[in-house]
């Protein structure tokens, strides 16, 4: 192991030295109590001769039973140390890449995938566990069973100690070989059971879906295809464990085969008590345990030392978003102004930039509506606004304020975004509102439910607001689901409001009412991406984009009297509208 793995380690294991010196402590003297217990019993054995005195016996006996209750009582307080250990790492390192994760700005978690982030953080976790308990554990013990108990089985008869352990090597070989595929094996089981269960959990979800097309027989068939290689994959799994373990008892019986071979010609000679070469089977069988556990610790230390890497370059993966070093305090009160100039937005690896200089200015209480075809760059302003992208500094001010000089937190307590999809957590739907301001009373939360126009929806709910909504908001309509995040927004009565094509879901009567709502209370700046030209019109002002580039700007009106961009969008809409009718 090279040195930066093994400092890394160390660094693991550092805020609980004092839990892993006792574990260390403890295994020392369950070692020393193993290499007594054998040399104790070749005493009592030799003993026994004719005239021996049966109390001597039982002398002998008794002792031997309190080292032995002793020597478990201790390992078992040893493996609770050092296992400890190992879970209050596995714990710490779950908290740390939560917190760490909390931090990344949107963009990266869902280009990773939130798969590959869910297996550093649960899998890879507990590889690491085992790595700093079971493998530390295991090695430990073993090292000092090999240094305590060689030197005495040596001092007894050297001959016949390297014929007992010379089979060993073999032993190792054959764990490591098997434990190899074990571990293979193992992850195919695990990969086919994550297979089989995001089938189960992707049809539960879809089950509407599937009864509405009839497809219960081709998903019946999918089913059984995955349990089909799960069911294949445990089976090698197990062919594979039963194999190995008669192989390594096999080997332990033939190295013992030939401890008794020899030490009974050993015996013969004179050279060898009878005592000595039960002390010798005794430390044998002392050894097979560790020697066959070997195999599998080296296994798990590397796959542990893998998944450490895997962990580090997830922690030491820095943000492209952060709150600057020394933020400026925001105006107090808020005003909602907001200033793009210049504001060009390029993601990773794309052609060309989603937004391309855009310049405009949004004043206080100003409805304002974003518009144009789409992939030209509305939703990339809107998380622009929350700082949910890079944005360089000097282009997008609010307040009079660079966003970039804000501290994150500030920031985005001022402004309200709400996406096309809003996403709801498995709660009741009142803490889904107040999801902003989790104390909020139940009058604010009523008063949002008005304003998003879910209050007579609420109304037919079983349990009103304690209804609780299933998993992404499942049991509610979509326009149900856009409302409680738009309701979600308006409870906290950030000074801008952003929504993000939020009404898409929505009938054009109650979108009406909504932004109806909004403009009469004038206390918030708004702006609203749509692609429904007719609740555009109903803005102060609208922002046409086109590839990125701010196109047109004006009152709709204006803009109809101009041969462009949006007077086209209109058109195409309207006759739309006419061929459906």
């Amino acid at each position: 192991m090279d040195g930066p793995r093994l400092r890394r380690i160390l660094h693991y294991l550092k805020p609980h030295r004092r839990i892993v010196l006792m574990g260390a402590v403890s295994l020392v003297v369950v070692n020393l109590l193993g290499v007594s217990l054998p040399l104790i019993v070749r005493n009592a054995v030799d003993a026994l001769h004719d005239g021996f005195a049966l109390s001597d016996v039982l002398q002998k006996a008794g002792l031997i039973i309190a080292l032995a209750t002793v020597m478990g009582l201790v390992r078992l307080w040893s493996r609770i140390l050092v296992f400890g250990v190992g879970r209050q790492v596995e714990a710490d390192l779950k908290q740390r890449i939560f917190d760490h994760l909390l931090l990344q700005e949107p963009g990266w978690v869902q280009s990773t995938g939130s798969g590959e982030v869910i297996s550093r953080a649960t899998s890879d976790v507990e590889n690491v566990r085992r790595l700093l308990g079971f493998a530390v554990l295991s090695l430990t013990n073993t090292a000092l069973a090999y240094a305590l108990t060689l030197p005495a089985m040596l001092a007894i008869d050297p001959l016949l100690t390297l014929a007992a352990v010379g089979l060993y090597p073999l032993m190792l070989l054959v764990v490591r070989l098997f434990g190899g595929r074990m571990m293979k094996q193992q992850r195919r089981q695990q990969e086919a059971l994550a297979q089989l269960s995001d089938l189960i959990q992707e049809d539960l979800s879809g089950i509407g879906a599937i009864k509405i097309y009839g497809q219960e027989l081709m998903e019946q068939e999918a089913f059984e295809g995955r349990n089909r290689l799960y069911r294949d994959a445990a089976l090698k799994l197990g062919r594979t464990r039963a194999t190995l373990f008669p192989l390594l008892e096999g080997i332990a019986s033939v190295s013992l085969l030939l401890l008794l071979a020899i030490g009974s010609g050993q015996i013969e000679s004179g050279r060898l008590t009878i005592g000595d070469l039960v002390a010798l089977i005794l430390f044998v069988e002392r050894l097979v345990f560790p020697t066959a556990l070997l195999g599998f610790t080296l296994n798990s230390f590397q796959t542990g030392q893998v998944s450490l890497d895997r962990i580090e370059a997830l922690l030491q993966r820095q943000s492209l978003v952060e709150s600057p070093p020394e933020p400026i305090a925001p105006v107090e009160p808020a005003r909602g102004v907001v200033e793009a100039r210049g504001l060009t937005v390029r993601y990773p690896g794309a052609a060309r930039p989603s937004l391309d200089g855009l310049s405009f200015r949004i004043e206080a209480g100003e409805l304002v509506a974003v518009v144009g075809p789409v992939g030209c760059g509305k939703t990339t302003l809107a998380r622009a606004l929350g700082r949910m992208v890079v944005v360089d500094p000097g282009q997008l001010f609010f307040d009079g304020i660079d966003i970039t000089r804000l501290a994150l937190e500030d920031l985005r307590r001022q402004v309200a975004l709400v996406p096309q999809e809003g996403f709801l957590f498995t709660a009741s739907l009142a803490d889904n509102l107040r999801y902003g301001d989790p104390g909020a009373p139940i009058e604010r939360v009523e008063k949002a439910s008005r304003q998003a126009r879910l209050e007579a929806d609420v109304k037919g709910f079983p349990d009103g607001y304690a209804t609780l909504v299933g998993e992404r908001g499942i049991t509610l309509s979509g326009g149900q689901r856009q409302r409680t995040a738009l309701g979600r927004a308006l409870l906290v009565e950030a000074p801008l409001l952003v929504l993000d094509d939020a009404l898409a879901s929505v009938d054009n009567n109650t979108a009406a009412g909504i932004l109806a709502e909004i403009r009469q209370q004038r206390s918030r700046s708004v702006l609203m991406i749509s692609h429904q030209l007719s609740a555009a019109a109903a803005c102060d002002r609208i922002l046409v984009l086109e590839e990125g580039r701010l196109v047109q700007e004006g009152h709709h009106r204006d803009l109809l009297t101009v041969a462009g961009p949006y007077r086209r969008l209109w058109e195409r809409e309207q006759a739309e509208r006419l061929q459906a009718a």
